[in-house]
């Protein structure tokens, strides 16, 4: 697996870990619209991002949550400006990351 692949595996893995943070805490989404919000503010995201993501923490639950763990090259694009920041504690990134890189490594093998 590439550099470029793990990474790619690390952000989605993360974002699972979110999605499920939503499931049972759907009100986090008030805290990723105001970052999202700032954003469009000071304009340090790309207003593309930035709409995009507006326009997800709007929907459903679902659509959010499907967004959050698509496999797509967009969604992959996407997530590398997430206004989820800071919702999983540093114990369970660490976790993720030493995970997702040794089923790398397995897979390699």
């Amino acid at each position: 697996m590439s550099p470029h692949e793990l990474a790619a595996e690390r952000s989605l893995a993360l974002h699972e870990a979110v999605a499920e943070r939503l499931r049972a805490e759907p009100n986090l989404r008030v805290a990723a619209r105001a970052r999202v919000a700032e954003w469009l503010q000071d304009g340090t995201v790309a207003r593309s991002y930035a709409d995009e993501w507006m326009t997800l923490l709007e929907r459903p639950l679902k659509e959010l949550l499907d967004a959050l763990t698509g496999r797509t090259e967009h969604l992959h694009d996407l997530r590398q400006v997430s206004p989820f920041a800071g919702v999983l504690d540093p114990r369970t990134r660490w976790r993720i990351h030493r995970e997702v890189g040794e089923r790398a490594a397995n897979a390699a093998r």
